[in-house]
């Protein structure tokens, strides 16, 4: 059965009475050349336990499970649950669970699957295709919960994507540029039409890959105050940095001049144009201020 086949999505919309959410930000993927590309770079293998959010019919779950050792495939539509059991019933390593991925402990699921086909876990792997209007709140959480992943390899709406890709200096580069590139390397996979999905959505996508380091691209004395320094540098883009970062910490405009001063940043220069090293630099010193203070 070709999942990715219109035709066959019909049919089982048809079957079972199912009707697409736009709540849920359902849209489902008919191109066969970039579910392959998803798949392969995802480098899934065969002792490693792939994580699946959003399965949706099973159509990267059916892929991901000829490669992979073991598919968990996380569902919050349980309407959708029946579809995925027959969908994907010819595969014994797949394993659905109705649940919000929001409200799940990834490192739960990781912790009781130490085995894949006789033998210890090489690779832990995320994909799947996100809805829009969840994709940073989804993708911040793996991140922030510490999640012992290796890589995320996820589908997403352009303009997302295109920030958390961008780099200083331009326009898309802001507090999620800063905050997925501390956590991940990002790897631009493919770009996806509209056309390709049904219902057809009004925006484009993009699939990258974010591959968690094992070692931070900086070295911070407190990771709070950088993320501090990261929001409200960024919080009103249109603000200096010395004005952006006055009350951070309980800093005042002067201790924040002194600080940008202690590490070569113009008080005049906005967020948008510091690199991750100079937030880095620049949490460290608001640090030794509030130290200082105590």
């Amino acid at each position: 059965m070709k999942l990715y086949a219109p035709s066959t999505i019909r049919q089982i919309k048809d079957k079972y009475g199912f009707r697409l959410s736009k709540s849920l930000g359902q849209n489902f993927l008919t191109d066969k050349n970039i579910i392959d590309k998803i798949i392969e770079e995802s480098f899934i293998g065969e002792h490693d336990l792939v994580i699946e959010i959003g399965p949706g019919i099973g159509v990267l779950t059916s892929e991901a499970a000829e490669q992979g050792g073991k598919i968990i495939a996380v569902e919050i539509d349980k309407n959708l649950i029946p579809i995925l059991q027959e969908t994907l019933e010819g595969y014994d390593n797949v394993e659905i669970l109705n649940r919000d991925i929001l409200k799940t402990d990834l490192n739960e699921i990781i912790e009781q699957n130490p085995i894949i086909n006789g033998g210890p876990v090489n690779s832990v792997r995320i994909i799947g295709n996100l809805p829009y209007y969840i994709t940073t709140p989804i993708i911040m959480k793996i991140l922030e919960d510490g999640t012992k992943a290796d890589s995320i390899t996820i589908m997403m709406q352009k303009e997302v994507a295109d920030r958390i890709k961008a780099q200083a200096g331009k326009k898309a580069y802001g507090a999620l540029s800063v905050a997925v590139q501390y956590y991940c390397t990002v790897n631009h996979v493919a770009n996806v039409p509209k056309e390709v999905f049904v219902p057809q959505p009004k925006v484009d996508s993009t699939v990258i890959r974010l591959d968690i380091r094992t070692e931070k691209p900086v070295a911070l004395k407190d990771e709070k105050i950088f993320f501090q320094c990261v929001k409200a540098g960024f919080g009103q883009r249109r603000k200096t940095m010395s004005n952006s970062l006055t009350g951070v910490c309980g800093l005042s405009k002067e201790q924040v001049g002194q600080v940008l001063e202690s590490i070569g940043v113009d008080s005049q220069r906005r967020a948008e144009t510091m690199n991750i090293e100079e937030f880095a630099m620049l949490a460290n010193a608001v640090y030794d201020m509030v130290r200082l203070q105590l």
